[in-house]
């Protein structure tokens, strides 16, 4: 084991310990995208399996937005070679986020209909947790999103419950950043597929990155600094 799958290893362990993200015989669904994040994820939990003590049980969906050509084949190969269960769910949800009724944030409306399309394909399958492979720089990413764009201080979190515990979500590379994210996926081989939305690369997340990424030249030290800050927040020097 290299250097780089130890480490990326060692924080999601830590991440699974101190979020509590993963129980004995939790029969866990994984939201694909096809993308960097979702396919190390899926890698992930799937190695683990071989070294870990605890047993878990994956499958894994992705919900097809509805654009061309489909990434839907690329991803299916890749389940198919780990022998993880995988489903595609065809829908128009990009196509109805991009129609001339909603062209002010397409993202925001294909996301929240896909997340509600993955939630009810958990509750059909008994899956009572959804691992989404969200990482470190998406969640400092959204919280200034939503200060910026929302006029509200808040973000994804690595743990997060709905229908009151009945569902939750899970996010093991909460503590893993973009760039070791990608550094593990060239070491393993994994290759991303092409994303066809026409919003890839120019949506407010984008932007935000952009800023993030130019704070970063700056200071190595800043990208830490939030990350910690959002643990630490002082309530009382807040309007």
């Amino acid at each position: 084991m290299s250097r780089l799958d130890k480490d990326v290893n060692r924080l999601v362990g830590r991440a699974v310990e101190k979020y509590c993200l993963i129980d004995p015989d939790d029969q866990i669904l994984i939201g694909v995208s096809g993308g960097k994040d979702s396919l190390c994820l899926s890698l992930l939990l799937w190695e683990r399996l071989a070294y870990i003590p605890v047993r878990y049980y994956l499958t894994a969906c992705f919900i097809d937005p509805g654009f061309e050509p489909s990434p839907a084949p690329a991803i299916e190969d890749f389940f198919h070679r780990l022998g993880i269960p995988f489903v595609v769910i065809k829908t128009d949800y990009g196509l109805k986020a991009h129609s001339q009724e909603n062209l002010e944030n397409p993202c925001f409306l294909c996301s929240r209909l896909r997340r509600r399309r993955l939630f009810q394909h958990a509750e059909e399958l008994g899956c009572r947790k959804i691992a989404l492979g969200h990482n470190k720089d998406d969640i400092i990413e959204t919280l200034f999103i939503n200060i910026f764009y929302a006029g509200s201080i808040s973000t994804m979190i690595p743990r997060q419950e709905f229908f009151s515990g009945k569902l939750t979500v899970i996010r093991p590379l909460a503590l893993v950043t973009e760039d070791q994210i990608q550094r593990w996926n060239r070491q393993k081989g994994v290759e991303p597929v092409p994303n066809p939305c026409p919003s890839a690369g120019r949506s407010r997340r984008q932007t935000v990155k952009d800023m993030l990424a130019e704070l970063y030249r700056t200071n190595p030290k800043i990208k830490g600094n939030i990350f910690n800050a959002m643990q630490n927040v002082k309530l009382d020097y807040l309007l």
